[in-house]
């Protein structure tokens, strides 16, 4: 399990990289986000949430019965829009409010 960047869609501002626990991610020479060691993410998804281009998608494999899919997520206020879109084109999203995250 690993993440993805999308370098065009990346704008450079730093923030999956302060973001990140294991420290995994940082600034390339053209300002582009970029995993150091994708084999040492552990799939927090931290950066995914911190990101406001949707420039990170996280790897599903097929570990993780993903298939070969793509996480991404888009925030809108305190909502979370959490989309898996899978190698034939189909998707699924599922919005959560973070305002709701600790309720059980």
């Amino acid at each position: 399990m690993s993440i993805e960047v999308t370098r065009s869609r990346c704008v450079g501002c730093g923030r999956c990289v302060a973001i990140c626990p294991g420290n995994l991610l940082r600034l390339d020479e053209a300002g582009k986000a970029e995993i150091r060691f994708p084999r040492d993410c552990w799939g927090c998804a931290a950066c995914l949430k911190e990101c406001p281009t949707q420039a990170i998608a996280l790897f599903l494999g097929a570990d993780m019965g993903g298939l070969g899919g793509r996480l991404t997520v888009r925030r809108e206020n305190t909502l979370l829009h959490w989309t898996v879109r899978l190698p034939d084109g189909s998707e699924k999203t599922i919005t959560t409010d973070s305002r709701r995250a600790n309720r059980y």
